[in-house]
């Protein structure tokens, strides 16, 4: 349930959205509301969209409204850090230590996304509006873009890309379950949804328009949405045009999971986890 607080900062938002007079003329009160609206993203208190109890995306249009609105008001600066040089809009990310975030060297997160305790950021990237949940490693050169919701005690492999989306407003973000195993350079983007439990097989490009078929049966299960306690895999299907046929890619589910079920390369990349090594 919405606070009296938040639902009083939403209202405010979203005049500011319908009259962008006080951004451009630099209202420091217009600010102060941008600014305590990214707040209540970057410690959690809210967040962009969740998956409601019918399994439906709902979408906090007016949190991504002030993101907008954050960039439309902020000026470039030149921020360093140690031999490092950045040039942005929008500040680092902070407090690492206190939030029971680790953070290798060369990994970054701007302020506005949310990282819960446990998570493991290897150089890698998470952009503002995103969430990241508990116990979760965003392992090398993985990036989350923005608005991205990503679940608890997931892996999201070297290299892996998860989409952002930010206009319009009331676009769905990448949904992102928890206990998922996300395989190295794969691609998660246009509003695509990963269920809980998935393992999604190294090399994966699955978008809001890319089929989802199960293996067993040749039945397409959806477009864009890999369910619960799934193992899917990279894969094609023959697709005839004047042209010629030609295979169409697509996400093929080879096994389905009891739910809470790990697959192989969970449970090892558990016991690594367990030991302090990277992955």
């Amino acid at each position: 349930m919405m606070s009296e607080a938040i639902n009083d900062l939403q209202v405010r938002i979203e005049a500011l959205w319908t009259d962008r007079t006080p951004i451009t003329g630099g209202d420091p009160e217009a600010r102060a509301t941008v600014e305590a609206a990214i707040g209540l993203l970057d410690t959690g208190a809210a967040r962009v969209a969740e998956v409601n109890e019918n399994g439906e995306v709902v979408v906090h249009q007016w949190l991504k409204q002030a993101i907008l609105l954050l960039f439309s008001m902020a000026k470039m600066e030149t921020m360093e850090l140690g031999p490092f040089e950045y040039a942005d809009k929008i500040p680092l990310k902070t407090g690492y230590e206190a939030a029971g975030v680790r953070v290798v060297p060369g990994a970054s997160a701007r302020w506005g996304a949310f990282l819960d305790r446990g998570v493991i950021m290897m150089p890698g990237y998470v952009n503002i509006g995103a969430r990241v949940g508990a116990n979760t490693m965003v392992d090398t050169w993985a990036t989350v873009g923005s608005c991205a919701q990503v679940g608890a005690n997931v892996h999201l492999s070297g290299g892996v890309g998860i989409g952002g989306v930010l206009e319009p407003p009331q676009a769905a973000p990448v949904i992102v379950g928890d206990d998922c195993l996300v395989g190295s350079r794969c691609i998660v983007a246009e509003g695509a949804r990963l269920g809980e439990g998935v393992v999604l097989g190294a090399g994966c490009v699955l978008t809001g328009s890319i089929p989802v078929i199960d293996a067993a049966t040749g039945e397409e299960l959806g477009r864009g949405s890999v369910p619960p306690w799934t193992v899917a895999v990279s894969a094609t299907r023959s697709r005839t045009f004047d042209g010629g046929t030609f295979g169409m890619p697509c996400v093929l589910v080879i096994r389905h999971l009891a739910p809470g079920e790990r697959h192989d390369k969970a449970q090892l990349n558990a016991v690594l986890r367990q030991h302090g090594a990277a992955t």
